[in-house]
C-alpha cells in the first residue's frame, strides 16, 4: 500500500514525541527527566513550557577563561539558553585525529552552562558556515575521492554522517542531552540549505536524507534546520533573519513550534567594509513581534561575537567578529543593546502565562496599528502587544478605555492588558561608550628587533611544475602563503631604449591578495575583495640584461565558508606575461615555475619562545616588506581588556607569546577612507605578567615603532529619559495573574551603574530639558537647567550606582520652554575604587 508523504512526516512526529519522553531521572536544575518535547506552541522541557531566550557564544571564537564571565554576563542579561556551532575542522583538522583541547573543549563549555542553570542548543552542521574558515569543513574532506559536499554524495554523507555520529556519543557519555538531565534541549543539522539547494540534482533526497539520519542518531531531544522549509518528518523548520516575526512563514507542521535560531544582532563585517550598526530598539521590536505572533524561542546570533584567532576567519573576515552585539568582543556589556533587551526579557517573562497557554487573537486599529492579545479569561489572565508597524508616522490607540501613545516601529507591552511596563523604542537602560588607553607600563622598552623572510628563487622550490598551480591544493589550509618562482632570461636588445617606458608585470590572480618581488625587489602589491576574489596585478619593473627573477608571494585570507561546490573553489596565480618589451609581450604561464608552501618563519616557528632564536634578529628598520619584528613588553596593570593599535602597519599576523591574535589588515581601506580594524583583542590569558614576546610577520611594510598596547573600558556611561517613557520594567511583578508595582509610586528614573567593582568619580554632562547627541558627544538644548549638574553629583559622586528621578521639579527646570522633551540626560566616569 502506498503511503503519502504527509502520513510518513506524521508518523515519524509521533514516533519522535513517544520517544523524547521515553527517559525519567533527575534534570536539569534538579527536577524529574521527562525529555524535550514539543506542539504548536512551544517546546517542552522536562514536562514544563518554556519561553526561551538563547544567544550565540562561540567557544572557540573566546578563551576558556574569558568563558565564565561572558555566561553569568548573558545569564543576567536574562537569557536562559546559550547556542554553539560545533567546529568540525578545529576538531578533527586531520582525519582522525581529534582535539578537544582548550578553547576547543567543548564538552567542557557545555558543562559550564550548565553549571550556571542555562540550557544548550548545538549546532552539529557539521557545515556551520559561521563566517568560519571553510565553514567548517576540514581542508582532508576535499581531497576524499569522487567527493561532492552537501548533496546525495555518498563520499560526503559517511564523513557527514561519521562525525554527527562522534559528537552526540560524545555528548550522551557526558550525559548532557536533556533526555539524560543535561543541558542539551536542542540539535541542528545543516545550515540554511535553502541557499544552494537548487544547484545540486539531488539535493532535495539529501536534505531527506540528512534530518532521518539525524533523528535515528537517538539524541532524545529535538532536531532543527533553520531555513529549511522542508525539514523531514520531526524535525522543525526555523527561522533566521532580522525580521522574523513578519519574514517567517511558519513551521512545516500543525505539531511544531515557531523558532528563530538567528536574530543577527549586527552585521558581521569583511576587510574593506565600512562600520555598521543595528539599534537595541530595533532588536527589541523584532523580538516583541516574533513573540507576539506565537514565537517562544529566540536567538541572538550573536549575542558575544569574539575574535577569529589564528588563521579561523573565513575569507577576508576581519578578525572581531559581531563587536556590536550585547556582548563586544572583550566580552563587556554594550549599551543600551545588552540591558534593553535585558529589560524586554524581563517584561516578556512576565507575560509568561499569557504567551505560553492563553488564547490569541488580533485587533486593529488605523493603518499599521493593532493590538495583539493572549487570554486566559477563565484565570482573568490578558497579555496584550500594541504595535504601530508605520515607519515614520508616531500615533495614539485607544484601547479598552485608555490611550496609549506608540512611537513609530515600537511595540508596547501590557502583561495585563493595562500596564506598559515595556516599550521597544523607549530605552530605559544606561548607555556607554568604550575608550582605548595606552598602557604606559607596556610602552616601556619599546624596541624592536627583525629578521627577513627567505625571498626564494627557482632553485631554492620544493615543488616544480610548467605553469603556476593551485594555491589552496598546495597549502592545504596549513597556511596562508604559497610563494610562486620563475626565471627568465633577457638580451640587452630586449630591453626599452626609452626612459619612459619600463617593462610591466601582469598577473592574473584567482585571489586573495599577492606581493610581487622582481630580481629581489619589492615592486607592488594587489588584492581582491570578498564579493570578486580574483584580480588583475599590474606593476613596472626594472628588468636587467641577461637572467631575472620573479618571487610572488600569493595568498589567501581565509577559505571560502558559504555556497555550493566549496570543494572546488580555486585561488593563486593563475597568468603571468610581461608586458613593454622590445621582443613584445613575453607569456610566462607556461614556463617552469616553483613552488614554496608557507614562510620560513612559520616552519621555523619563530613566534614563539622555543623558536625564536632559530634566526638572527638585528635591529628594526621600518617599511621593509616580508619582514618579522620582535619585542618584549609587560603586561599592562589591572583588569582591564587588551588591545593592539596597529595603524601603523600594512598587512599581515601577529603573535603574543606564540598565540596567534589573528590576521591585520591595515592598508585595505574601506570606503570612508580608513581601515575596517585598527585595534585587535590580546586576551589577558595569553599575557604574563613580565617579558611578553610579541611577533609581527609584516607582509608590505610598517612601522612597528608605533604599534600601541592599549587597555579597553567602558568607564564611560549615560543615561538618557524622558517623561514618557514606562516605568523601569523591574519597578513591576506578577502576582497571582496580577501585575503589581514593586514600588509604591510607579514613575520614570534614570540608573547609572558602574561594573567591575568600579565607583562614579565625576559626572562629565547633565541636562534636563531638550538636550543633544548621544553618550560621549552630549550638547545643551534651549531649555537646559543648569542645576542638573549638582543634582546628579549630589545623587552619584562615589557610589556603584545611583537612581535619578526624570521631573521638572527635582532639577527647577521650565515646564513652560516651549522646545523642552522633559528629557534628562546624565554622563558619567567610573573609576576602580580605592
Amino acid at each position: 500500500m502506498a503511503v503519502s508523504p504527509e502520513t510518513t512526516a506524521r508518523t515519524l512526529v509521533s514516533l519522535f514525541l513517544l520517544a523524547a519522553i521515553a527517559s525519567t531521572g533527575a534534570g536539569h536544575g534538579g527536577g524529574s527527566v521527562q525529555g524535550v518535547t514539543y506542539d504548536s506552541r512551544s517546546l517542552i522541557i522536562n514536562g514544563r513550557r518554556e519561553l526561551l531566550f538563547s544567544g550565540s557564544v562561540h567557544y572557540p571564537r573566546s578563551t576558556p577563561e574569558m568563558w565564565p564571565d561572558i555566561i553569568q554576563k548573558a545569564q543576567h542579561g536574562g537569557l536562559n539558553v546559550i547556542q554553539t556551532y560545533v567546529f568540525w575542522n578545529i576538531h578533527e583538522p586531520l582525519y582522525g585525529q581529534f582535539n578537544f583541547q582548550g578553547r576547543y573543549d567543548l564538552v567542557g563549555f557545555i558543562k559550564l552552562v550548565q553549571k550556571n542553570g542555562m540550557y544548550v542548543t548545538l549546532r552539529l552542521g557539521p557545515f556551520i558556515q559561521a563566517e568560519w574558515n571553510h565553514g567548517g569543513f576540514p581542508f582532508w574532506l576535499r581531497e576524499v575521492a569522487n567527493i561532492t559536499f552537501r548533496t546525495d554524495n555518498e563520499p560526503f554523507k559517511h564523513h557527514m554522517e561519521r562525525f554527527a555520529r562522534t559528537i552526540v556519543q560524545m555528548m550522551k557519555d557526558e550525559k548532557l542531552f536533556a533526555s539524560q538531565g543535561g543541558p542539551i534541549i536542542l540539535l541542528q543539522i545543516e545550515n540554511e540549505y535553502n541557499n544552494v539547494a537548487r544547484a545540486f540534482e539531488g539535493g532535495s533526497k539529501y536534505i531527506q536524507w540528512a534530518g532521518n539520519m539525524a533523528v535515528g542518531l537517538g539524541a532524545g531531544v529535538p532536531w532543527v534546520m533553520c531555513k529549511q522549509n522542508d525539514a523531514p518528518g520531526p524535525v522543525i523548520n526555523a527561522c533566521n533573519g532580522r525580521n522574523c516575526g513578519d519574514t517567517f512563514t511558519g513551521p512545516n507542521h500543525p505539531s511544531k513550534p515557531s523558532l528563530w535560531t538567528e536574530n543577527w544582532t549586527a552585521q558581521y563585517r569583511v576587510f574593506g567594509d565600512p562600520p555598521s550598526q543595528r539599534s537595541a530598539e530595533d532588536i527589541a521590536y523584532s523580538v516583541a513581534r516574533f513573540f507576539s505572533k506565537n514565537g517562544t524561542l529566540t536567538n541572538y546570533y550573536m549575542y558575544h561575537g569574539g575574535t577569529n584567532f589564528g588563521r579561523t576567519g573565513a575569507a577576508f573576515m576581519m578578525t572581531r567578529y559581531y563587536d556590536e552585539a550585547p556582548l563586544d568582543e572583550y566580552g563587556m556589556e554594550k549599551e543600551p543593546k545588552w540591558g534593553h533587551l535585558r529589560d524586554l526579557h524581563h517584561a516578556l517573562k512576565l507575560c509568561r502565562k499569557g504567551l505560553l497557554w492563553g488564547t490569541p487573537s488580533v485587533q486593529a486599529f488605523d493603518k499599521g496599528f493593532e493590538a495583539r492579545l493572549y487570554e486566559i479569561p477563565e484565570s482573568h489572565v490578558c497579555v496584550a502587544f500594541l504595535t504601530n508597524t508605520n515607519r515614520k508616522e508616531d500615533g495614539t490607540v485607544s484601547f479598552r478605555g485608555e490611550e496609549y501613545y506608540l512611537p513609530r516601529r515600537s511595540i508596547s507591552i501590557l502583561p495585563d492588558c493595562k500596564t506598559v511596563v515595556f516599550n521597544s523604542q523607549r530605552v530605559n537602560a544606561q548607555h556607554n561608550a568604550r575608550t582605548f588607553d595606552v598602557a604606559k607600563e607596556s610602552s616601556m622598552k619599546n624596541q624592536w628587533q627583525m629578521t627577513s623572510d627567505l625571498i626564494p628563487t627557482l632553485r631554492h622550490a620544493s615543488v616544480i611544475s610548467k605553469g603556476p598551480l593551485e594555491l589552496m591544493n598546495l597549502t592545504k589550509d596549513t597556511t596562508d602563503y604559497l610563494w610562486y618562482t620563475t626565471s627568465f632570461k633577457l638580451d640587452a636588445d630586449d630591453l626599452p631604449r626609452r626612459q619612459d617606458i619600463r617593462p610591466v608585470l601582469q598577473v592574473s590572480n584567482l585571489g586573495h591578495a599577492m606581493h610581487a618581488f622582481v630580481n629581489g625587489k619589492y615592486i607592488g602589491s594587489g588584492h581582491g575583495t570578498k564579493i570578486e576574489k580574483s584580480f588583475v596585478f599590474q606593476k613596472p619593473m626594472d628588468l636587467n640584461a641577461g637572467t631575472n627573477h620573479i618571487a610572488i608571494l600569493g595568498l589567501t585570507v581565509g577559505l571560502p565558508d558559504s555556497g555550493a561546490y566549496l570543494e572546488h573553489r580555486l585561488a593563486g596565480v593563475h597568468t603571468v606575461v610581461i608586458q613593454g618589451l622590445n621582443a613584445g609581450t613575453l607569456d610566462l604561464s607556461h614556463s617552469v615555475w616553483g613552488h614554496q608552501v608557507g614562510l620560513t618563519g612559520e616552519t621555523l616557528g619563530i613566534f614563539s619562545e622555543k623558536g625564536v632564536n632559530a634566526v638572527k634578529w638585528e635591529e628594526a628598520k621600518s617599511d621593509t616588506p616580508v619582514m618579522w619584528y620582535k619585542r618584549h613588553f609587560d603586561a599592562p596593570s589591572g583588569h582591564d581588556p587588551v588591545a593592539l593599535e596597529m595603524n601603523s602597519m600594512g598587512k599581515g599576523l601577529v603573535w603574543i607569546n606564540g598565540e596567534s591574535i589573528g590576521r591585520y589588515w591595515i592598508s585595505y581601506l574601506n570606503p570612508l577612507g580608513k581601515a575596517s580594524q585598527s585595534v585587535y583583542h590580546v586576551p589577558r590569558s595569553f599575557l604574563k605578567p613580565k617579558d611578553n614576546l610579541m611577533v609581527v610577520f609584516e607582509e608590505h611594510g610598517g612601522k612597528p615603532e608605533d604599534i600601541q598596547i592599549m587597555t579597553v573600558k567602558r568607564d564611560d556611561i549615560c543615561t538618557v529619559v524622558s517623561d514618557l517613557h514606562p516605568a523601569h520594567v523591574r519597578s513591576w511583578s506578577r502576582e497571582n495573574s496580577k501585575i503589581r508595582s514593586v514600588d509604591d509610586d510607579a514613575k520614570p528614573e534614570a540608573r547609572l551603574k558602574c561594573t567591575g567593582k568600579k565607583v562614579i568619580q565625576s559626572i562629565d554632562f547633565a541636562s534636563f530639558g531638550n538636550p543633544g547627541g548621544m553618550c560621549g558627544n552630549f550638547t545643551t538644548g534651549s531649555c537646559h537647567t543648569p542645576q542638573a549638574k549638582a543634582v546628579a553629583e549630589k545623587a552619584c559622586l562615589g557610589k556603584e550606582s545611583c537612581v535619578l528621578p526624570v521631573a521638572p521639579e527635582a532639577y527647577g527646570a521650565d515646564v513652560g520652554c516651549p522646545e523642552t522633551m522633559a528629557t534628562l540626560a546624565v554622563q558619567a566616569k567610573c573609576v576602580p575604587k580605592k
